[in-house]
């Protein structure tokens, strides 16, 4: 054994220890600011508390955990994370029950921190187990086992697409970045993906071709939904077998033409 491959070895063997001791301190870090959200929840439902407070913690933590999880191997944190602030996007008047959806995902995380979920467990398995989110204003729609992800900019746009979605009794989530979108959908398998042609660095185009060429996402449904006139150039580059969505009169038809296309109603 050279010298060159004992100091490269001992530098390997560094790095791993430091990134074990970080790992270690970060789960430590999570594992104590869901032990406080918990207690702010009891403290909630015994009325020693202010439900828009536990909201604002919540998001501040689940956002945290979103950016820094799978920095330190725990990815289905993140994942869980990514969920619970979607859960949590738009909702200004929660009412008190959401104390217990909210309850469900820091278990999840619980587990997660304190090892208790396989790291290879089916993630699609995991995310269909958490509370999905739901119009308040909607009444009783029975809540169907059909996971849509829209990958889209937070905006008046998107929140019509996904109530119309809801509507349907889908699951649905949003992911507002085409990159952090891809490593979720080959982990979760989405029943369908629905995709804003016009993204920040990554276009809705290419991550839509991308589902379409890579093998472990070739079976997921996609959609594109655009403005764009339907004989704009730009929309040659996407695959034949990707229907096409546009905003506007023909929204709703178009809607449901795709839905139909890919035997989702």
């Amino acid at each position: 054994m050279t010298d060159q491959m004992v100091h490269d070895g001992k530098y390997a063997g560094e790095v791993s220890e430091i990134a074990d001791v970080l790992r270690v301190e970060f789960a430590d870090e999570a594992r104590d600011r869901l032990q406080s959200i918990d207690l702010q929840m009891t403290e909630i439902r015994r009325g020693e508390g202010e439900l828009a407070d536990l909201i604002k913690t919540v998001r501040e933590m689940a956002l945290r955990f979103r950016g820094s999880a799978s920095n330190f191997g725990l990815w289905q944190l993140g994942l869980i994370a990514h969920r619970l602030e979607d859960f949590l996007a738009n909702v200004k008047k929660p009412p008190l029950a959401i104390i217990d959806d909210i309850q469900k995902f820091i278990d999840a995380m619980v587990d997660v921190v304190d090892g208790r979920t396989d790291q290879d467990a089916d993630a699609t398995l995991l995310v269909r187990g958490l509370p999905a989110k739901v119009r308040l204003d909607a009444g009783a729609i029975e809540v169907r086992d059909v996971e849509v992800l829209l990958v889209m900019l937070h905006g008046t746009g998107t929140h019509f697409v996904e109530r119309e979605m809801q509507a349907c009794g889908y699951r649905v989530s949003t992911c507002t970045s085409a990159f952090e979108a891809l490593p979720m959908i080959v982990r979760t398998q989405p029943d369908m993906v629905i995709i804003s042609a016009v993204m920040p660095e990554l276009s809705g185009i290419d991550l839509a071709a991308a589902l379409i060429a890579m093998p472990a996402t070739r079976n997921v449904p996609c959609a594109l939904i655009t403005s764009l006139d339907p004989n704009d150039d730009y929309l040659a580059f996407l695959p034949d077998r990707v229907p096409v969505i546009h905003k506007g009169p023909s929204f709703a038809d178009d809607l449901a033409e795709a839905l139909s296309s890919l035997f989702l109603i």
